[in-house]
C-alpha cells in the first residue's frame, strides 16, 4: 500500500483536518500521481457537508487534479513517468454499458467518482485531490496542456468541462445567442468558452458588480436580475441558457427568456428540486435539460480546445491550510473565480 497525506472531514459538517492514509498498490495498468494542485469545487462543499445524503466519512474531497506522473504499471502505454497529467470528477466505470460504449462514462450507472465512491472491492472508499498522491487506472487519466499554467487549468477538469459539453450538444458558435446564469467558477469559464465558440454572449448575474470583469472574459451583454426590466428585455431572446447556480432560481422567468424551441441547461444542482411553470415551456417549445460533466474523450477535447484558445480559469491560489476558510468564502460569493489548492503545502503540516 502507498502511503498518503492530505485532508479530510471526519464526519458531516466537520472542518478539514490533516488525514493519513493508504491508495492501493500499482495494477498493470494504473498510474500514480504526485499531486500539484487540486480545485475546489463547490460539489466538495456539497458533500462534505452530506447535502446530497449519500456521502462516506471520513472523505478526502476534490476532483480538479493536476500533478505529474511519478510510477507507472506494467502494462501502461498512455503514459510515462514526468508526463503532466490530470484526474476529473471520475476514476472508473463499468465499460461495458450504452454509456461507456458511447463514450459519455458520466452517466453509467456503476461511474466510480474520484472521491465518496466505493472501488470496485465493494469496501473502499475513494479518496480525491486534497491529498499528495493518487493511483488511476491510466483509461482515466487526461493529458495536460503544457501551454496553460496547471494551477489555472486544474478547475477544467470539472468546471470546465461542466460548460464546455452542454454548449457543444446544443451547438452554441456564430448566430447563437447564449445566456450564463451567474459569473461565479462555472460561470466564468463558460463565457470564456462561448466567447471562443464565437456565440452571442449574455450574463445573467443578481447584480452588476463583475460586469466589467465579464465583458474582458468576452461577454457582450451583461444585466441584472434583481432589475425586473431585464425579463421583459429579453423575453423569447435566446437560443441557449446555461444555469450554473446553486441557489434556488423562479426557472419559469427564466424560460420565457428562450426563443422558439430554445433551451434552457441546468448544470448547478440545488439542494432543492424546482417548481416549473407548464405554461413557460408548451408557449413556446421551449426545452428544460440537464447535463453532467462529460466523458472521458470530450474532456480531452475541452482541454486541447482550452489549449488552442488559451483559455484558463482565473484562480486564487491557497494552501492547504485555508481550505476551510475558502469553504467559507466560496457560501460568501467572496471568490473571483475559483480557489485551487497548492498540494506543497502539505509538506508543512
Amino acid at each position: 500500500m502507498i502511503h498518503v497525506m492530505g485532508y479530510a472531514a471526519k464526519e458531516a459538517k466537520a472542518s478539514l483536518t490533516p488525514f493519513s492514509f493508504e491508495r492501493r498498490d500499482l495494477l498493470d495498468h494504473d498510474v500514480m500521481i504526485d499531486i500539484q494542485y487540486c480545485g475546489i469545487c463547490h460539489t466538495d462543499i456539497h458533500q462534505v457537508n452530506n447535502e446530497w445524503g449519500r456521502s462516506i466519512y471520513p472523505m478526502v474531497p476534490g476532483h480538479e487534479i493536476v500533478g505529474n506522473v511519478s510510477h507507472v504499471g506494467s502494462q501502461v502505454t498512455r503514459f510515462k513517468v514526468g508526463d503532466k497529467v490530470g484526474v476529473g470528477c471520475f476514476v472508473d466505470s463499468c465499460r461495458n454499458c450504452h454509456a461507456c460504449r458511447q463514450g459519455i462514462e458520466q452517466y453509467c450507472s456503476n461511474v466510480l467518482t474520484t472521491y465518496n465512491g466505493i472501488e470496485k472491492d465493494g469496501k473502499t472508499a475513494t479518496q480525491g485531490g486534497y491529498s499528495n498522491k493518487i493511483v488511476v487506472d491510466e483509461n482515466y487519466i487526461l493529458r495536460m496542456p503544457d501551454n496553460l499554467a496547471p494551477e489555472r487549468a486544474a478547475p477544467l477538469l470539472c468546471a470546465g468541462i461542466t460548460l464546455y459539453s452542454p454548449l457543444i450538444h446544443w451547438k452554441a458558435g456564430p448566430g447563437k445567442k447564449v445566456a450564463i446564469i451567474g459569473l461565479g467558477g462555472l460561470g466564468h469559464i463558460g463565457v470564456k468558452i462561448a466567447h471562443a465558440l464565437g456565440a452571442e454572449i449574455t450574463v445573467l448575474s443578481h447584480s452588476l458588480k463583475k460586469q466589467e470583469d465579464a465583458k474582458k472574459m468576452g461577454a457582450h451583454n451583461f444585466y441584472a436580475t434583481s432589475n425586473p426590466k431585464t425579463f421583459e428585455k429579453f423575453e423569447g431572446y435566446f437560443d441557449i441558457i446555461v444555469n450554473t447556480v446553486s441557489t434556488d432560481l423562479n426557472l419559469s422567468q427564466y424560460l420565457n427568456l428562450l426563443k422558439l424551441d430554445g433551451t434552457m441547461v441546468i448544470v448547478g444542482a440545488p439542494e432543492k428540486d424546482a417548481q416549473v411553470s407548464a405554461q413557460s415551456l408548451i408557449s413556446a417549445r421551449r426545452n428544460l435539460a440537464g447535463s453532467l460533466i462529460g466523458g472521458i474523450n470530450e474532456t480531452q477535447e475541452m482541454l486541447n480546445f482550452c489549449s488552442k484558445h488559451d483559455i484558463a480559469c482565473d484562480v486564487e491560489l491557497i494552501p492547504i491550510q485555508k481550505v476551510n476558510e475558502a469553504y467559507g468564502r466560496i457560501l460568501d460569493s467572496d471568490v473571483r473565480y475559483r480557489f485551487v489548492i497548492d498540494l506543497n503545502s502539505l509538506g508543512k503540516m
